[in-house]
């Protein structure tokens, strides 16, 4: 019996969000006294020994090529091979895209209990209970998971990745891979320094802005910063900024450490999107603005004005 968790690899690297899986399988593990072990899928090129840092004791490779290209009912078909093998009770995926797409189905072929958007490790002292993300993220439930098999997905930093010392066994997993019934003619990558689900910090802008033309400095801020790009839906309908920017319930959902809203007057269906950002910070004229009640901090006053001075001095502070 085991603890198996799914490691989410991109263009050959590890996603930040499977390190906090990792961590969290870990723990979860050591709580219910028995063995972390991972599964990845496809051509890795990190060292994948050093993953044992996170606590992970083994890690089942399957290394064909054929895998680099997801496709979620191939996924489905090996997870479930490598979780029969090592008799795991506990599958644990990040709640991301890839996630979102194969944990429901791997629920379905081995019957398990699925809670989806955990928020933190569960409760095992009286069953097997899950918390977890409801209402767009503005209440929490408890969900108590009966079955012999069951599967976590992890809202994205909603645990802290721990490190500590160790190296993770690598064993080479024999699976049978079936055809795929997807066949990828094309493939359009968006370009980005920094991808928006994998962001510690995110800056965003809305109509505020008042035009594409004077996107320059909310770039000039996000470069400063290192951070991803982002925008409000009227943006992205308006075609100021590409849809593949535009966060929010309708958009992307995002959680990183810092998101800096700047011209968004906060609507509820842009929050949903939002709200699982450690520190929120507002910029915006409007004192009556609905987003400066879910901020950290705000300033009231005319972005640019306050965007320019902003992005001044976090390079004077980084000089």
């Amino acid at each position: 019996m085991s603890v198996l968790i799914f490691i989410d690899v991109s263009e050959g690297h590890v996603k930040k969000a499977s390190l906090e899986a990792l961590s969290y399988g870990a723990k979860l593990a050591e709580q219910l006294g028995t063995s972390s072990e991972g599964v990845v899928l496809g051509s890795a090129q990190e060292d994948l020994a050093s993953l044992g840092k996170y606590g992970v004791k083994k890690i089942h490779r399957v290394n064909n090529a054929s895998l680099d290209q997801f496709d979620s009912q191939t996924y489905t078909n090996i997870i479930a091979q490598v979780a029969a093998s090592i008799d795991a009770k506990v599958i644990v995926f990040s709640n991301n895209l890839d996630g979102k797409a194969i944990a429901p189905r791997i629920s379905a072929r081995l019957k398990a209990g699925l809670v989806s958007g955990a928020v933190s490790l569960p409760e095992t002292t009286n069953g097997f209970v899950v918390k977890k993300n409801v209402f767009s993220g503005k209440a929490f439930a408890n969900i108590s998971l009966n079955t012999d098999v069951k599967i976590i997905s992890l809202n994205s930093n909603a645990y802290k990745v721990e490190m500590g010392g160790g190296t993770a066994e690598i064993v080479n997993f024999n699976a049978t891979i079936p055809d795929s019934k997807v066949k990828v003619k094309a493939t359009n990558k968006m370009s980005g320094e920094v991808p928006l689900t994998e962001a510690e910090i995110v800056v965003s802008a809305g109509r505020g802005m008042k035009g594409p033309e004077n996107w320059g400095i909310i770039e000039d801020l996000a470069h400063s910063l290192h951070a991803a790009l982002a925008c409000s839906r009227p943006v992205a309908d308006a075609h100021w900024r590409p849809h593949n920017e535009h966060v929010g319930q309708t958009g992307i959902a995002i959680a990183p450490n810092l998101y800096i809203a700047i011209g968004i007057s906060g609507a509820i269906q842009h929050l949903a999107g939002v709200n699982r950002s450690k520190v929120i910070v507002v910029i915006n004229k409007d004192p009556e603005a609905p987003f400066f009640k879910a901020a950290d901090y705000g300033i009231v006053g005319d972005l640019f004005e306050v965007v320019p001075k902003l992005t001044e001095a976090v390079k004077k502070l980084k000089n």
